[in-house]
This record gives C-alpha cells, structure tokens and sequence, in this order.
C-alpha cells in the first residue's frame, strides 16, 4: 500500500501517516506526480522497505471524502445547491454551498436522501481517462492542477454522481454507515457552510453525547429530557444572586469608603486589600470619599496571586507612580484624572507598593503640595506618613 498525498478539485485532502521501515512518516507533500515522504530520521538510498499506513487515519478521511462527494451531489439534485468548496477538518467538514442560506427541511431532505443511498449499498467506482475521451464531459470537476500530467482520475457513485477527484474514497457507500449533518453557518458572501460527520466520527461524536448527557443527568438530578429546563432554572437563579450580591458590595463599598474617611491615616497613604471584589467597587469608594487630599491604593483578589488595582489621588502623583506601581505588581494599567487602574499578577508585593508611595510622600512637604493635599506637617508620624491597611474577608 502507497502512503497518499492527493487533492480534488474542491480541496486538498489531508496526507496519509504511517512508517517506513518502522520510522514514523511526518509528512507527505506532492511535487508534480511524485510523493515526498518526510520522515523522523533518514532512510538511505536504495534500502528494501515495508511501508505501513496508518489505516485509522486513511479510513476516515475515505469515510469523510466519499461523504462529501454524496452530500454535494444530493444537495445540487434536490435543490440545485452547488459546492464551491469543502474541508476535511480534524473533528468535522464543511461543504460549502452557493447559497445565502440553507432551510433546516433543505437539511433534513439531504441528510436522509444521502443515508438512502448508503443504505442502498451503492458501488463506488475509480477509473482513468484520457483527457480527450469524450467522456470527460460528463463529469463534475472545477478544473485540474496545473501541474497536472497523464490521465485524469474519475471517482463514481453508481447512478449518483461522477466527478474528477485523485482523493481516498471507500468502493461501496455501505462503507459509509452513517452520514450526520450537524447544521450550518454562514459562509462568506452569499454562501453557507454545512458541516457533516461521517462513518466513525459520527459513533465517537455519539459517544461523547452520551457521556455528556450522563454527566448532566447526574449534576442536574433529572432526566435528559428535563436538562434544558434544568439549566434555565439555574441561569435564573445565578443571574438573581449575583444582582443580589452586586448590590451589597456597592453597600458595603460606601461603608468601607466611610470607613476610610475616618481613619486617622487619612491624609497619608492609605490601602486596601479585599479577597472578593471587582473594579467597580473600587471605584465606588473612590467616588464615595474622594482622593484629594491622600493616595488611595486598593486591591481585590487572590492575596498572593493575581487581582485588580487601583491607585487614586492628586493627579500628578497618581500619573508619576500608576505606572511604577503597575510594575512592582508584574501587572498593566492605565489612567487620567487622579485614578490609574489595571490588572496585576503578584498582588504578593503590596507591602513593596505601599513602601514605593510612603517614601513618594515623604520625599515631599505640605508646600509642594499646598494647602488641603497630600500631607500637612501633623500627618507624619515620626518622619513617615501614616498608612493603614484593612484586609477584608
């Protein structure tokens, strides 16, 4: 057996896998009418070898390419619905159709008209012509390589459809078992993309619905029929506790910024560190008490790991340490108007920040900050400002 590298006038089919004399095949690529075989290490010149092809891997993409050409022809018989392309992707494939959209009884009509046939057994033949055998008109192609050399190859379902193909393809559509169409989606301009499973992928894709339907009927204490009501009970639910929840941090976000106020570090540097919390909390404290007349650094999140910031204040002190504190904290961030907020990944080095704004501060006296701002002469308790820190749970 031949390792493949084939394409068909839709799309390039993916190349095969598989050993060489036991050394793993990571690629073939086409050149003209020749193969070129990548493999793990070198293999010399003129050796004996035994090639083995990843059988699982070609038997799929056989499955999902004579799928294809069955779904094509079908979907341009029934409602004149032309492929202008097609994928064969990992885990599923996409024909595409010219046309802006394709009904859900357009889908239907295909799915079961293409099991009809495979249920019918249908033979699938491969033969080669000569490009001037009149023949060649009959059959479906969008043109050939233009590297192309030789005869061309013709792949047929018997009473189906033929079409100019050099990809994998099963020899009779039993081989198929089965075809799923698991919906569409738009494609580009005026075009709809219907993505299918076929064969095999369709009985891994069942099996994992399966498992995911029993994981649900477990967790949701109900039966599958009941899972989607189940879910929309919760969502509601979620939706009623986090507005709840949402309304007493603002509550409780005016009460810390009271709080704060009152704190005889007010004037200095003052922080704040919170477990539970987001940016609009900070901000609401921020727009509770005001920042004029002390810098403000608060911080929601993990205590050693990663959370939220933010630094307020004076304007000028807030745009000269924002992005200082941002770095101590392996974080980023931005401002304006006296608020620098971001995100930080060490919130472990709060104690470095506050240092960073304390020595800030006292570097600075009440003239360079004038009157009412960061600090007047009784806000220094032994040549430092006063700081506070409020850890809450």
């Amino acid at each position: 057996m031949a390792f493949r590298c084939q394409r068909d006038s839709y799309a390039r089919e993916p190349d095969d896998r598989g050993t060489i004399n036991d050394i793993s095949v990571l690629r073939v690529t086409r050149r003209g009418a020749q193969a070129d075989h990548f493999t793990q290490t070198p293999l010399t010149a003129g050796t004996e070898v035994q090639v083995r092809v990843d059988w699982e891997r070609r038997f799929d993409h056989m499955q999902q390419h004579s799928g294809q050409h069955l779904i094509t022809a079908v979907a341009d018989h029934l409602f004149g619905l032309k492929t202008t392309s097609w994928e064969l992707g990992r885990l599923r494939s996409v024909v595409e159709l010219d046309g802006p959209s394709v009904t859900a009884e357009q889908v239907a009509a295909i799915e079961q008209s293409v099991n009809e046939k495979i249920r019918d057994g249908l033979p699938v033949n491969v033969q080669e012509m000569s490009l001037d055998d009149p023949e060649v008109e009959k059959v479906r192609g969008r043109g050939l390589p233009d590297d192309h050399a030789g005869p061309i190859r013709v792949v047929t379902i018997h009473s189906v459809d033929s079409n100019m193909c050099c990809g994998t393809h099963v020899s009779n559509l039993s081989d198929l078992q089965v075809i799923k169409i698991l919906g569409t989606e738009k494609g580009k301009k005026n075009k709809t993309n219907l993505i299918f499973l076929a064969g095999n992928r369709v009985l891994k894709w069942m099996e994992r619905s399966h498992g995911t339907e029993k994981a649900l009927t477990t967790l949701l204490k109900c039966g599958a029929e009941d899972h989607v009501e189940a879910v929309k009970k919760l969502q509601n639910v979620t939706k009623l506790l986090q507005k709840n929840n949402l309304s007493l941090l603002r509550d409780l976000a005016v009460h810390v910024a009271h709080s704060l106020r009152s704190s005889p570090a007010w004037g200095g540097v003052v922080t704040l560190h919170r477990k539970e919390g987001d940016s609009e909390f900070m901000n609401i404290i921020v727009n509770e008490i005001g920042s004029e007349e002390t810098l403000l650094f608060l911080t929601v999140g993990d205590e050693k790991g990663a959370g939220l910031f933010l630094l307020a204040g004076p304007a000028e002190a807030v745009e000269t340490l924002g992005p200082r504190v941002a770095e101590v904290l392996e974080g980023k961030g931005a401002g304006k108007k006296g608020r620098f907020q971001g995100k930080a990944t060490k919130m472990s080095r709060r104690a470095e920040v506050r240092a960073l704004l304390q020595a800030y501060v006292s570097t600075r006296g009440a003239e360079e900050w004038g009157p009412g701002r960061l600090p007047s002469a009784p806000a220094l308790e032994n040549g430092s400002p006063r700081t506070t820190e409020s850890l809450g749970q």
